[in-house]
């Protein structure tokens, strides 16, 4: 038999992914438009000598820290930054493609406090709990990168970004997205990912780590924030700049006007990096959501989060920028039901958005606190929503019109060699989700998923452990610790 999939058929649109459109492509445009008349009419406040200097050199008006942005250099930054970014693996392996609808999901970074896997305890991070943060996300299998979970106190203060990527890259072979307070951690964290790639070449050639780095909205740029940008820039080293965009509160309580404030601040460090080396890559967005004007916290399970979020990856793909978006976090400050509604909602909008990057899969308690328990959570999350976006395959092999004939009216499939075929790919199957007998589930600890959660995120950290980096590698990475520590000493001198 020839089914009608076998014809040839004209403006046939193939959906192979479910998505989901906040903006229109007008709308994207009219919210560009509108962040080049702020960066052209009010400007930016940049902070950064350095920076202002480069801006000034590209034909921007700069008067003192205010810098007003002519529109054709935005246009040309915007042309140049590459539209796919690919990132591999602590091996080599590129992994992540960051391009068209590719999603990746993984935690966020610099949270106050952890909950504690073990005691339930809400404390200070520690050195340790980076370490735990590494093996947790190197075992589950969709997470696709690492962040550190929390800022460690038991460490130099001023060395705490460095200890911390020390402790992700020593306990995972997944990229890693990580932030850091300057220049000077930044060349740290670098030499010691050359050392892993077997130098810097190599790293730049094939990266597995995206630097981070935040601005100051409403417009204003700090310099460790703006040099950061150029430092990547001038290392060739992909750079996420955000920022962290309120409704409300920095930004207009319009989400319209909220996301024009992310898109311009956005744009401020792109120029920058572009100016500073023409197509170096840049990953634009970031957190975006409304302020609680009952509580003024910036709410991480507001649907407006998942709104705005989903709008500005719009704007990003409008742009051919590749995005970098917010979710799987809840404003719930214990594992329970809230946590995980509003998890959900964000990892499923934010996918079905297209977003590149979704980070604070990690995130409680409106960001103070990181949890593993909640990655784990949203890891099996997470896989229910990849299977969504892989959507429905139609062919002559899965519309199974023939098998479909051979078993006939009144009988089953569960035999059919087609059903062997097709049904452990075509199915999720879940980890954590229980779909067990009632009988089976009384007789096997009658367990809750919180429950369940604790069990698996206890047994990854205590038998879970990453394929370990070479002795010469982890010699050159302490060799840059003890330098970065000799430093920061003399400092306080």
């Amino acid at each position: 038999m020839t089914s009608q999939s076998s014809y040839v058929r004209a403006n046939f649109e193939v959906n192979q992914t479910p998505q989901f459109k906040v903006l229109s492509d007008a709308q994207c445009e009219e919210i560009y438009n509108g962040a080049l008349e702020a960066l052209e009419r009010t400007g930016a406040d940049v902070y950064s000598k350095e920076a202002l200097e480069l801006f000034a050199k590209g034909g921007c008006r700069v008067e003192g820290n205010r810098v007003r942005f002519p529109s054709r250099l935005v246009e040309w930054a915007v042309r140049t930054a590459p539209s796919r970014i690919a990132i591999s693996d602590r091996n080599g392996k590129r992994s992540m493609f960051l391009e068209g609808n590719n999603v990746y999901y993984g935690p966020g970074p610099t949270n106050t406090y952890t909950l504690d896997p073990f005691t339930g305890e809400r404390r200070r991070p520690k050195i340790s709990d980076t370490v735990r943060a590494g093996i947790v996300c190197d075992a589950l299998p969709n997470i696709d990168y690492a962040m550190d979970n929390g800022t460690p106190m038991d460490v130099t203060p001023t060395l705490a970004d460095v200890h911390g990527f020390e402790a992700l890259v020593t306990n995972t072979t997944k990229p890693i997205i990580h932030w850091g307070f300057g220049v000077d951690q930044y060349q740290d964290i670098v030499d010691m990912a050359a050392a892993v790639r077997g130098g810097i070449k190599e790293l730049q050639n094939n990266p597995f780590i995206i630097l981070y780095s935040e601005s100051s909205p409403p417009l204003r740029h700090s310099d460790e924030a703006i040099d950061k940008a150029i430092f990547a820039a001038r290392n060739d080293i992909p750079i996420i700049y955000t920022p962290c965009t309120f409704a409300g509160g920095v930004a207009p309580a319009t989400m319209a006007g909220s996301i024009l404030i992310s898109v311009a601040d956005s744009l401020v460090g792109l120029v920058a990096g572009q100016l500073v080396r023409e197509g170096s890559g840049f990953i634009m967005g970031g957190l975006i959501s409304t302020m609680d004007m009952s509580s003024s916290i910036l709410a991480y399970g507001a649907p407006e989060l998942s709104l705005m979020s989903a709008g500005l990856s719009n704007v990003a793909r409008y742009l051919h920028i590749p995005s970098f978006s917010t979710g799987g976090c809840t404003d719930s400050k214990v594992i329970d039901a809230q946590m995980s509604l509003e998890a959900a909602f964000s990892i499923l909008v934010g996918g079905l958005s297209g977003a590149n990057i979704i980070h604070d899969c990690n995130y409680m308690e409106y960001g103070a606190t990181g949890s593993l328990e909640l990655m784990v959570m949203d890891d099996e999350i997470i896989g229910m929503v990849k299977r969504i976006l892989r959507g429905i395959e139609v062919n002559d092999e899965t519309l199974a019109v023939d098998v479909i004939d051979n078993v006939g009216p009144g009988g089953h499939f569960l035999g059919e060699a087609h059903t062997m075929k097709h049904f452990k790919t075509e199915t999720w199957w879940p980890t954590l989700i229980s779909r067990i007998r009632y009988d089976e589930w009384k007789a096997t600890g009658s367990k809750t998923l919180g429950q369940r959660v604790k069990e698996k995120t206890q047994d990854i950290i205590n038998n879970h452990r990453a394929e370990p980096l070479p002795e010469k590698t982890l010699a050159e990475i302490k060799a840059i610790i003890e330098r970065a520590e000799v430093r920061e000493a003399a400092k306080k001198r």
